[in-house]
């Protein structure tokens, strides 16, 4: 019998070219297995979005989704947020979690956007990582799903986890995580990468638990435990 620690072992290093076969393959498979993956934070504005997923830091897409329609109609533009009360914001989005440090980053954020940008979030990496509480991840979410625009791969604890066990990368660090998936995957599916696997991370590919018997990639995942 296999022992839980042999089940844990760190999947073998493949070469480049057995690599890159390796990634696409994933690719091809989650595509066929999601054909509907998206972006689970509901929006219908870039600044919606951008709203939405600094929410989501620490946060579930479902609780975040719960509290946004009620703080997007009660502050419908990038002017609204900047002129908010710090108390009325932070009732609003309590519920989410840190809601202090969310409460600065997202009025900071709507200024921002307001004194340098005419109130339009802005569409670029380097323009929108300039403002208040935005870093890259928060950036690709924005720049993927809201401008169609493949800058970058969205990192988060889904993602990360599952390129490691998939045998994509050893690194556990977000940044070299993302270079390495950028590397061996199709600019034009970055944000489609994303999604697939946070469905598949969300849905089959557990922290705990994995359901490796009812996981499409069981067969060229270094760390399947059938």
């Amino acid at each position: 019998m296999t022992s839980r620690k042999q089940a844990r072992k760190k999947p073998k290093r493949k070469r480049a070219p057995e690599l890159a076969a390796h990634a696409l393959e994933i690719l091809a498979r989650l595509k066929r297995e999601y054909p509907d993956a998206h972006c689970e934070l509901d929006f219908e504005t870039p600044l919606q979005l951008l709203v939405a997923t600094i929410l989501s830091a620490q946060c579930t897409d479902k609780r975040v989704n719960m509290v946004t329609p009620e703080l997007f109609r009660t502050f419908p533009t990038a002017r609204d947020l900047a002129a908010a009360e710090t108390e009325r914001l932070e009732d609003l989005i309590r519920s989410t979690g840190f809601f202090r440090n969310k409460t600065k980053s997202l009025l900071g954020m709507s200024a921002a956007i307001v004194d340098r940008h005419g109130g339009e979030v802005p569409r670029t990496m380097e323009e929108l990582v300039k403002l208040p509480g935005v870093g890259r991840k928060t950036a690709n979410v924005v720049l993927g799903n809201a401008f169609a625009t493949n800058e970058g791969v969205v990192v988060d604890t889904h993602v990360g986890r599952l390129a490691v066990r998939l045998g994509l990368t050893s690194d556990t660090d977000p940044v070299k995580v993302e270079q390495t998936l950028m590397r061996l995957f199709p600019r034009e599916d970055w944000a489609l990468l994303s999604h697939l696997l946070i469905f598949h991370g969300r849905r089959v590919c557990m922290a705990r638990a994995p359901k490796c018997g009812e996981c499409v990639l069981n067969d060229i995942c270094p760390a399947s435990r059938v």
